[in-house]
């Protein structure tokens, strides 16, 4: 995982927007949709936080046993130290029963933040575990961090985000909007609101830039929740068969169209759906069911 404390280096918006959604639609292939609501409740502060007078390296198992039983990896034991490095983190996978995950140094003085950097690793241990991987490097780093988001760890990572007088830091691979829009794809199914747990203000704001991003998801035509104008917009595509450039949804069948594919906005999988009428459509990937006014 990444080490970063300068501020003006952390970059800002959806860069990574196509591989989170191939992320999110590859959680729900590989654990299914009763997999995924196995992990209902994020884990809470109180599991993570380690004591000013806690013996560190007890301590930090204990998170680390926290994180495996909430993850559900009841059969990993974690192995944690901490030496001089480049990055925040790193874990070791073998066949088991045993992973070591070693920590920068400097979380001997920052242990706000083990939690944080616990959780990404031992994600690493449960997609190892699942045998569910994406092709490159970077984009298994990126799948990393959306599953810790997704599953109720990833809270953490986006608190550790701090930009002020004191210290600048992030941590992760996502930019800190695309990890509030994944803590807010979960909030959208599980009824969460991780606001209240927000200790850094600029963490805070990401997660509400974040939620708008999704929330826009989850107004889009052909859904039956979108706005006026933007159905207005939509039904004159539809007549020349064409979506503009920056549409979430394309048209098929000539002019006018006859069908049109998007995202599903829970687990964006393409959909697609008959037009001219309004219908309920099921996403074969998540089990959403959908009301679309195509």
């Amino acid at each position: 995982m990444p080490n970063r404390h300068e501020a003006d280096r952390v970059i800002h918006g959806f860069p990574h927007r196509a591989t989170v959604r191939a992320s999110l639609t590859a959680i729900y292939r590989r654990l299914s949709p009763d997999g995924v609501h196995r992990y209902p409740s994020s884990v809470t502060a109180d599991d993570v936080a380690l004591g000013d007078d806690e013996d560190l390296h007890l301590g930090t198992q204990r998170v680390a046993r926290a994180l495996v039983r909430h993850l559900r990896l009841p059969e990993a034991r974690v192995v944690v130290s901490f030496r001089p490095m480049e990055y925040a983190a790193a874990v070791e996978l073998t066949a088991g029963p045993e992973y070591f995950v070693e920590l920068n140094d400097r979380f001997r003085t920052r242990r706000r933040d083990i939690g944080a950097a616990l959780a990404h690793e031992i994600t690493h241990v449960l997609l190892h575990r699942l045998g569910l991987g994406l092709p490159s490097t970077a984009e298994n780093e990126v799948l990393t961090d959306v599953t810790t988001a997704y599953l109720g760890a990833g809270w953490l990572l986006l608190d550790a985000y701090r930009r002020d007088g004191v210290e600048s830091q992030k941590l992760g691979y996502l930019t800190p909007e695309e990890f509030g829009y994944v803590l807010a794809k979960r909030a959208e199914v599980f009824g969460e609101d991780p606001s209240p747990w927000f200790t850094s203000a600029v963490a805070y704001e990401a997660w509400v830039r974040g939620r708008a991003e999704a929330a826009r998801e989850r107004t889009a035509p052909p859904l039956a929740a979108a706005a006026w104008a933007e159905r207005r917009r939509y039904g004159w595509e539809r007549r020349r068969g064409r979506a503009a450039r920056d549409a979430p949804y394309a048209f098929e069948g000539g002019a006018p169209a006859t069908g049109v594919s998007f995202p599903c906005p829970t687990c964006l999988q393409r959909l697609r759906v008959p037009v001219g009428r309004s219908l309920r459509a099921r996403c074969g990937v998540c089990g959403s069911v959908l009301e679309c006014a195509s």
